[in-house]
Protein backbone atom coordinates (compact mmCIF):
# COMPACT_ATOMS: atom_id res chain seq x y z
CA UNK A 1 0.00 0.00 0.00
CA UNK A 2 2.81 2.39 0.84
CA UNK A 3 4.39 1.68 -2.54
CA UNK A 4 1.10 2.44 -4.31
CA UNK A 5 0.56 5.64 -2.31
CA UNK A 6 4.11 6.79 -3.11
CA UNK A 7 3.58 5.98 -6.79
CA UNK A 8 0.35 8.00 -6.91
CA UNK A 9 1.92 10.92 -5.03
CA UNK A 10 4.92 10.96 -7.38
CA UNK A 11 2.59 10.85 -10.38
CA UNK A 12 0.52 13.77 -9.10
CA UNK A 13 3.69 15.72 -8.33
CA UNK A 14 4.85 15.13 -11.91
CA UNK A 15 1.53 16.46 -13.22
CA UNK A 16 1.92 19.59 -11.11
CA UNK A 17 5.52 20.14 -12.24
CA UNK A 18 4.42 19.72 -15.86
CA UNK A 19 1.64 22.33 -15.48
CA UNK A 20 3.58 25.02 -13.58
CA UNK A 21 5.54 26.35 -16.63
CA UNK A 22 2.22 27.15 -18.35
CA UNK A 23 1.69 30.01 -15.89
CA UNK A 24 -1.92 31.17 -15.46
CA UNK A 25 -3.23 28.36 -17.70
CA UNK A 26 -1.32 25.76 -15.69
CA UNK A 27 -2.58 27.25 -12.43
CA UNK A 28 -6.11 27.13 -13.84
CA UNK A 29 -5.69 23.39 -14.50
CA UNK A 30 -4.15 22.73 -11.07
CA UNK A 31 -6.99 24.59 -9.28
CA UNK A 32 -9.60 22.78 -11.37
CA UNK A 33 -8.15 19.34 -10.56
CA UNK A 34 -7.73 20.22 -6.89
CA UNK A 35 -11.36 21.37 -6.56
CA UNK A 36 -12.72 18.40 -8.51
CA UNK A 37 -11.40 15.81 -6.04
CA UNK A 38 -7.96 15.21 -7.64
CA UNK A 39 -5.70 17.16 -5.24
CA UNK A 40 -2.15 17.82 -6.41
CA UNK A 41 0.66 18.12 -3.81
CA UNK A 42 0.74 21.67 -2.44
CA UNK A 43 -2.44 22.54 -4.32
CA UNK A 44 -3.00 25.81 -6.17
CA UNK A 45 -2.01 27.90 -3.13
CA UNK A 46 1.65 26.84 -3.21
CA UNK A 47 1.81 27.34 -6.99
CA UNK A 48 0.13 30.75 -6.68
CA UNK A 49 2.84 31.86 -4.25
CA UNK A 50 5.64 30.42 -6.41
CA UNK A 51 4.50 32.00 -9.69
CA UNK A 52 3.66 35.37 -8.14
CA UNK A 53 7.10 35.53 -6.52
CA UNK A 54 8.80 34.72 -9.84
CA UNK A 55 6.70 37.12 -11.99
CA UNK A 56 5.01 39.77 -9.79
CA UNK A 57 3.59 41.71 -12.76
CA UNK A 58 1.52 38.67 -13.80
CA UNK A 59 0.05 38.08 -10.34
CA UNK A 60 -3.51 39.23 -11.27
CA UNK A 61 -3.57 36.74 -14.17
CA UNK A 62 -2.45 33.95 -11.87
CA UNK A 63 -5.13 34.83 -9.30
CA UNK A 64 -7.85 34.98 -11.95
CA UNK A 65 -6.71 31.68 -13.48
CA UNK A 66 -6.71 29.97 -10.09
CA UNK A 67 -10.13 31.42 -9.22
CA UNK A 68 -11.68 30.33 -12.54
CA UNK A 69 -10.21 26.84 -12.25
CA UNK A 70 -11.42 26.48 -8.68
CA UNK A 71 -14.95 27.58 -9.58
CA UNK A 72 -15.19 25.16 -12.51
CA UNK A 73 -13.73 22.33 -10.45
CA UNK A 74 -16.24 23.01 -7.67
CA UNK A 75 -19.09 23.03 -10.19
CA UNK A 76 -17.94 19.63 -11.51
CA UNK A 77 -17.94 18.24 -7.96
CA UNK A 78 -21.29 19.97 -7.28
CA UNK A 79 -22.97 18.25 -10.25
CA UNK A 80 -21.36 14.88 -9.47
CA UNK A 81 -22.70 15.13 -5.91
CA UNK A 82 -26.08 16.29 -7.14
CA UNK A 83 -26.32 13.21 -9.37
CA UNK A 84 -24.98 10.81 -6.73
CA UNK A 85 -27.36 12.06 -4.02
CA UNK A 86 -26.77 11.31 -0.35
CA UNK A 87 -24.36 8.48 -1.15
CA UNK A 88 -21.80 11.19 -2.04
CA UNK A 89 -21.61 12.02 1.68
CA UNK A 90 -20.86 8.46 2.83
CA UNK A 91 -17.09 8.97 3.04
CA UNK A 92 -17.52 11.63 5.74
CA UNK A 93 -18.32 10.98 9.39
CA UNK A 94 -21.89 11.43 10.67
CA UNK A 95 -20.70 14.20 12.97
CA UNK A 96 -19.10 16.23 10.16
CA UNK A 97 -22.11 15.72 7.87
CA UNK A 98 -24.55 16.86 10.55
CA UNK A 99 -22.47 19.94 11.41
CA UNK A 100 -22.06 21.05 7.79
CA UNK A 101 -25.72 20.34 6.96
CA UNK A 102 -26.77 22.51 9.91
CA UNK A 103 -24.58 25.37 8.70
CA UNK A 104 -25.87 25.06 5.12
CA UNK A 105 -29.50 24.95 6.31
CA UNK A 106 -28.98 28.03 8.46
CA UNK A 107 -26.76 30.18 6.24
CA UNK A 108 -27.39 28.76 2.74
CA UNK A 109 -24.65 29.72 0.24
CA UNK A 110 -23.14 32.11 2.80
CA UNK A 111 -21.67 29.01 4.47
CA UNK A 112 -20.04 28.06 1.14
CA UNK A 113 -18.58 31.57 0.77
CA UNK A 114 -17.04 31.46 4.24
CA UNK A 115 -15.76 27.89 3.73
CA UNK A 116 -14.12 28.85 0.41
CA UNK A 117 -12.01 31.48 2.19
CA UNK A 118 -10.75 29.34 5.05
CA UNK A 119 -7.47 27.43 4.56
CA UNK A 120 -6.88 23.66 4.89
CA UNK A 121 -7.56 21.52 6.84
CA UNK A 122 -11.03 23.14 6.81
CA UNK A 123 -13.32 20.63 4.99
CA UNK A 124 -14.33 22.86 2.07
CA UNK A 125 -15.09 19.93 -0.26
CA UNK A 126 -17.71 18.68 2.21
CA UNK A 127 -19.54 22.01 1.81
CA UNK A 128 -19.38 21.68 -1.98
CA UNK A 129 -20.70 18.11 -1.89
CA UNK A 130 -23.44 19.08 0.58
CA UNK A 131 -24.46 21.98 -1.67
CA UNK A 132 -24.79 19.58 -4.59
CA UNK A 133 -26.64 16.87 -2.67
CA UNK A 134 -29.20 19.33 -1.31
CA UNK A 135 -29.42 21.27 -4.58
CA UNK A 136 -28.50 24.78 -3.51
CA UNK A 137 -28.91 27.41 -6.24
CA UNK A 138 -26.08 26.71 -8.68
CA UNK A 139 -25.73 30.39 -9.66
CA UNK A 140 -25.46 31.63 -6.09
CA UNK A 141 -23.18 28.69 -5.27
CA UNK A 142 -20.80 29.60 -8.12
CA UNK A 143 -20.79 33.29 -7.14
CA UNK A 144 -20.03 32.42 -3.50
CA UNK A 145 -17.10 30.19 -4.51
CA UNK A 146 -15.79 32.81 -6.95
CA UNK A 147 -15.86 35.60 -4.35
CA UNK A 148 -14.24 33.49 -1.64
CA UNK A 149 -11.55 32.00 -3.85
CA UNK A 150 -10.76 35.35 -5.51
CA UNK A 151 -10.16 36.91 -2.10
CA UNK A 152 -7.92 34.01 -1.09
CA UNK A 153 -5.81 33.89 -4.26
CA UNK A 154 -5.43 37.67 -4.61
CA UNK A 155 -4.36 37.87 -0.95
CA UNK A 156 -1.77 35.15 -1.55
CA UNK A 157 -0.57 36.93 -4.68
CA UNK A 158 -0.31 40.27 -2.92
CA UNK A 159 1.75 38.77 -0.11
CA UNK A 160 4.00 36.94 -2.61
CA UNK A 161 4.65 40.17 -4.52
CA UNK A 162 5.32 42.13 -1.34
CA UNK A 163 7.28 39.62 0.73
CA UNK A 164 8.67 37.18 -1.85
CA UNK A 165 9.70 33.78 -0.53
CA UNK A 166 8.73 34.77 3.03
CA UNK A 167 5.06 34.99 2.01
CA UNK A 168 4.45 31.26 2.55
CA UNK A 169 5.61 31.38 6.15
CA UNK A 170 3.70 34.62 6.71
CA UNK A 171 0.51 33.03 5.41
CA UNK A 172 1.03 29.91 7.50
CA UNK A 173 1.29 32.04 10.64
CA UNK A 174 -1.45 34.61 9.97
CA UNK A 175 -3.92 33.37 7.36
CA UNK A 176 -6.03 31.24 9.73
CA UNK A 177 -6.67 34.30 11.91
CA UNK A 178 -7.31 36.53 8.86
CA UNK A 179 -9.65 33.96 7.31
CA UNK A 180 -11.61 33.45 10.52
CA UNK A 181 -11.82 37.21 11.09
CA UNK A 182 -13.12 37.82 7.58
CA UNK A 183 -15.55 34.92 7.88
CA UNK A 184 -16.91 36.38 11.12
CA UNK A 185 -17.25 39.80 9.46
CA UNK A 186 -19.18 38.32 6.52
CA UNK A 187 -21.57 36.52 8.88
CA UNK A 188 -22.14 39.72 10.90
CA UNK A 189 -22.82 41.75 7.73
CA UNK A 190 -25.34 39.22 6.39
CA UNK A 191 -27.09 38.84 9.75
CA UNK A 192 -27.30 42.62 10.12
CA UNK A 193 -28.64 42.88 6.57
CA UNK A 194 -31.31 40.29 7.35
CA UNK A 195 -32.33 42.13 10.52
CA UNK A 196 -32.55 45.44 8.65
CA UNK A 197 -34.72 43.83 5.95
CA UNK A 198 -37.01 42.36 8.60
CA UNK A 199 -37.22 45.72 10.37
CA UNK A 200 -37.95 47.47 7.06
CA UNK A 201 -40.82 45.05 6.37
CA UNK A 202 -42.30 45.74 9.80
CA UNK A 203 -42.10 49.50 9.23
CA UNK A 204 -43.75 49.12 5.81
CA UNK A 205 -46.49 47.03 7.41
CA UNK A 206 -47.17 49.70 10.04
CA UNK A 207 -47.25 52.44 7.41
CA UNK A 208 -49.62 50.44 5.21
CA UNK A 209 -51.88 49.77 8.18
CA UNK A 210 -51.88 53.47 9.05
CA UNK A 211 -52.69 54.45 5.47
CA UNK A 212 -55.55 51.93 5.37
CA UNK A 213 -56.94 53.33 8.63
CA UNK A 214 -56.84 56.87 7.21
CA UNK A 215 -58.64 55.72 4.04
CA UNK A 216 -61.41 54.18 6.11
CA UNK A 217 -61.73 57.30 8.25
CA UNK A 218 -62.04 59.74 5.29
CA UNK A 219 -65.70 58.99 4.32
CA UNK A 220 -66.97 59.53 7.85
CA UNK A 221 -65.08 62.82 8.00
CA UNK A 222 -66.82 64.00 4.80
CA UNK A 223 -70.20 63.19 6.27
Amino acid sequence: MKWLFRKITNGLTSVREFLIPFGAAGLFAIALLDSALIPLPGGPDAVMLLLSTQAPARMPFYALGATAGSVIGCLILYYISRRAGRSALDKFSDEKRARVKKLVDRYDVLSVLVASILPPPFPFKLFVITAGVFRLSVVRFAVAVAVGRAFRFFLEGFLAVRYGEQAGELLKQNYPAVGLGLAALIVVVFVARGLLKRKGKKVDGVLEAGAAAEDEAEPSADL
